[in-house]
């Protein structure tokens, strides 16, 4: 059977649709075809570039050390954009965050699993990096994200009061070239106490029509396999 990942935060505000059936196809359809790389290299690259003060050039050649040349190519478009933004914040101190969880619903938590946090001047900055290279948050799906996290936030003693800014990756205009466009948000309006019920509803259901759907798929796959298998073959399996 597929597996199908419970989201992290980020990835619920994105894979949000208007019903739940929606939600289900698209959820179904991610686990069927999953990506076949992740970002971890540039969240290395990040704390490389921005704590430990790793030269430019060693932090791009590690990152061009990837095999893939697809998905090599793809991150080596944000070190330097990365290099640029880092280069001049000197940090007081750093920390790691531990993993959080959101309760999307009664049997769904969803995980939260903020890169770091760093002082600087004395204010908090609490750094979230979107490396997507198309389709980053918008509009009512970033408005989501943002209340989400927000509320994290402010439950935890170690976070609360940290400024929050989304460092977005993605492609501007129609050449598809990266660009970081640091968003703060502070400046993203949130959505209803309502509304986000809602929407979270809405995920949390179609997260269970998913998977739902994926055990259909897998059963019928099953009973496929044992109807195209030799005669006499399920027998001598069990025989002892």
């Amino acid at each position: 059977m597929p597996v199908l990942r419970v989201p992290s935060v980020q990835h619920l505000a994105r894979n949000w649709r208007a019903s739940e059936t929606a939600v289900a196809r698209l959820l179904v359809q991610l686990a069927l075809n999953p990506p076949f790389f992740n970002y971890s290299p540039l969240y290395s690259a990040a704390r490389d570039l921005l704590i430990l003060k790793v030269p430019y050039d060693q932090v791009l050649t590690g990152i061009q050390r990837i095999k893939r040349k697809v998905v090599r190519d793809n991150l080596a478009e944000v070190v330097p954009l990365m290099h640029a933004h880092f280069e001049d914040i000197s940090p007081d101190y750093f920390q790691l965050v531990d993993r959080r969880y959101y309760p999307v619903g009664r049997d769904l938590m969803v995980p939260f699993d903020p890169p770091l946090i760093y002082g600087l001047g004395g204010t908090l900055h609490f750094p979230w990096f979107s490396f997507w290279r198309q389709n980053p948050l918008q509009n009512e799906a970033l408005s989501l994200f943002v209340t989400l996290v927000s509320e994290i936030l402010l439950q935890d003693p170690d976070l609360e009061g940290a400024k929050f800014e989304i460092l977005d990756f993605s492609c501007i205009g129609s050449d598809r070239t990266r660009a970081l466009q640091v968003i703060d948000a502070a400046e993203i309006p949130r959505v209803s106490d309502d509304r986000k019920a809602q929407m979270l509803e809405v995920f949390a259901a179609g997260y269970a029509l998913a998977l739902q759907e994926l055990r259909s798929k897998a059963r019928s796959s099953s009973r496929e396999a044992d109807a195209a298998a030799p005669s006499g073959l399920q027998g001598e399996l069990f025989e002892e």
